[in-house]
């Protein structure tokens, strides 16, 4: 595996692509498995990254991801977990991005930061609108399936971010595109929902103070 120092700009941009997307999804996961790789010198982290090894950072990562794995599977909790990590998947998306051009110059860590951000933002509201849907099936199966589906997905984007850049980079691509089209068709469902459950509750019922 090359040292990462010898990647050039577009590799470095697919990591930092990839690390923004999985954070909308598994951002612990996230930090937890990046950490380790430094930890055991599977892989050499950017300077920007390394501090993910920290002992501290890793025992506070597999915390929160512990937590997370089991959030994420229980209907209903998982969408409340998701509307609040609104707040912080997409600036710790486009942190670690950041993170990975760190030292390369202030246009590029700001350049990055964005696209980061950016990418985090896109497969949260992917992932949070389709659990909301999701949500409204009475049987827990479809949730648990797509939770250890996007489980499963974090770890090959991270895998490929490492490992084969480049494809990576390609993944990326087409999960963009994917969200581009399937984001506005999930909120116009999630709309949907909460209209017709506005509906079902009907307005409130007027209080006639004459009647006894």
């Amino acid at each position: 595996m090359h040292a990462l120092d010898s990647l050039d700009t577009w590799q470095l941009v697919a990591l930092a692509s990839a690390l923004g997307w999985a954070s909308g999804v598994r951002l612990y996961a996230v930090l937890l498995v990046t950490g380790l790789l430094g930890f055991f010198g599977w892989v050499p982290l950017p300077h920007g990254l390394a501090v993910l090894a920290h002992p501290y950072v890793l025992a506070a990562a597999g915390f929160m991801t512990f937590a997370e794995f089991f959030a994420d599977k229980i209907p209903g909790l998982d969408s409340v977990w998701d509307f609040v990590h609104t707040l912080v998947r997409i600036p710790a998306g486009a942190a670690l991005a950041a993170a990975v051009f760190g030292g390369q110059g202030t246009p590029a860590v700001i350049a990055a930061a964005m696209l980061g951000g950016t990418l985090a933002a896109g497969s949260h509201l992917a992932k949070s609108g389709t659990r909301a849907l999701i949500n409204t099936s009475p049987e827990p199966f479809s949730n648990w399936t797509a939770s250890f589906m996007e489980d499963f997905g974090v770890g090959v984007l991270l895998w490929l971010a490492f490992a084969h850049p480049l494809a990576a980079l390609m993944v990326v691509a087409g999960l963009v595109l994917l969200a581009a089209w399937l984001v506005p068709r999930l909120w116009r469902g999630v709309r949907r929902l909460f209209a017709l459950a506005g509906h079902v509750r009907g307005p409130p019922a007027h209080f006639d103070g004459s009647k006894t």
